[in-house]
Parts: structure tokens; sequence; C-alpha cells
């Protein structure tokens, strides 16, 4: 047998409304607004491998540049190698 099917209507003490969001935010700028790349020697992960977008983009940017590629760099180390070869291919920034 084919099922009815019913929509509720909501009860008269119910409210359907629109999720209104609004964002407060203050006219300071907070500490990462003011510096919001940190120095990859800071970093708390700086001494792990590369990550996969990294190791991808840096060999990318070494044989544009004509460099051998290191896959032993960390993390901190690929982040400066990769500005170093933006700068010298015109990539990036």
């Amino acid at each position: 047998m084919p099922r009815e099917s019913f929509s509720r209507k909501p009860h008269k003490t119910e409210r359907t409304c629109v999720n209104d969001l609004t964002l407060m935010t203050s006219d300071e700028p907070t500490p990462a607004m003011q510096n919001p790349e940190k120095d990859p020697r800071n970093w708390t992960t700086g001494e792990e491998p590369m990550t996969g977008p990294q190791r991808s983009y840096l060999r990318t940017l070494c044989r544009e540049a004509g460099e051998e590629f290191d896959p032993t760099l960390t993390k901190a180390a690929a982040s400066k190698k990769i500005e170093e070869l933006q700068a010298k291919t015109g990539r990036g920034k």
C-alpha cells in the first residue's frame, strides 16, 4: 500500500526563522592579523618531514631552477627553499 505523506505545519507557538549570523569583530588587530606569517624556525612542527604538497611544489621549482631536489628537507627547510626558488624562478609572490 502506498504511504501517505503529511507535511507538518508549525504549531501556533512555534516560530520558523532564518538563522541570521552577525559577527562582531574588534577594531584592534589580533596578533595573528598583525603578523600572519610565522618564521619557519619558530614552527612547532618545523622539524617534521616536509608535507606532500611541499614536496610536489619543491620538485617543480627545483626542476625549473635547474637545482637538485633534496627529499630529506624538514617542513621549515622546505618552506625556506620554496621561497628561495620562487624568487629565483619568478614564481609565487
